[in-house]
């Protein structure tokens, strides 16, 4: 079975399990905790990222190229548009999903964390003990501020992503309108990568992750409570009914965690 080393919360391992789901593929979920170790992943890949998949002896990371390699290994749906002007404006909007949604909403969920300590505390793990959630949620927005400020996160460059999410939604909105999907009648591997992109803008309000019931739904404060983007809620949201399997059905998970950094 395909193994898929991975961070639950994580948007590109979002992108992997959305690929294998629609192309009807069984794997197994093996959770990589945020920590300080590079063990198991950095043995069996040469680098500490996830996601990584393992097909038998076989070790693929990047999503990107983990999304290739399905298509080529295991060609039913396939994730590209025949036509070579759509299948270069998918292959095209896919880097775009990486190197804009991808950045950009992790610096609004940090902005949204240093705001507000009941969404900051929410998103910590459910075996989390109370006494790490209470000083998680202590920790003044000041200072999230200022250590943001240390790593690239400042006030300013939060304000500046979240514009430009909100300028990406409106987008993608307007061409969703006259489309079931992004390029067309039919899913692309544009299509999963922009949904499974923005789970940290929206999470699915569904069983498709392994988070809180009360997480389900939520998200950055201004841009999921905005009617201006309920075209693209809408269509993600019908991507998940279609496309993503449930949990009970989709996978097998690996109870035991593997601890190893995560970019």
């Amino acid at each position: 079975m395909l193994e898929l080393y991975q961070f639950e919360l994580s948007q590109f391992s979002e992108k992997v399990r959305f690929i294998l789901d629609y192309k009807g593929l069984e794997y197994r979920k093996i959770e990589v905790t945020p920590g300080v170790g590079q063990i198991d992943v950095f043995k069996i890949s040469g680098q500490k990222q996830v996601p990584v998949l393992k097909d038998g002896d076989t070790v693929i990371s990047d999503s990107t190229a983990i999304a290739m390699y399905l298509d080529r290994k295991y060609p039913d749906k396939p994730l590209l548009p025949e036509g070579n002007r759509e299948r270069g404006l998918c292959l095209q909007m896919e880097e775009w999903a990486d190197e804009s949604i991808g950045v950009k909403s992790r610096k609004a969920l940090y902005g949204a964390f240093s705001q507000n300590q009941s969404f900051r505390t929410s998103f910590l793990p459910n075996d989390t003990p109370d006494f790490f959630k209470t000083l998680v949620g202590a920790v003044p927005p000041e200072l999230l501020k200022v250590l943001g400020t240390g790593v690239g996160l400042s006030a300013d460059s939060v304000k500046e992503a979240k514009d430009a999410l909100k300028q990406d939604l409106e987008a993608l909105s307007l061409i969703l309108l006259d489309s079931p999907y992004l390029l067309g009648n039919s899913p692309c591997l544009a299509d999963f990568a922009v949904a499974g992109l923005s789970i940290v803008i929206k999470l699915p309000d569904g069983p498709y992750l392994d988070i809180p019931e009360n997480l389900k739904g939520k998200g950055i404060p201004g841009l999921v409570d905005s009617g201006l983007y309920e075209t693209f809620f809408d269509w993600r949201d019908r991507l998940y009914k279609d496309y993503r399997k449930p949990l009970s059905v989709s996978t097998a998970s690996d109870s035991s965690p593997t601890s190893i950094d995560i970019d």
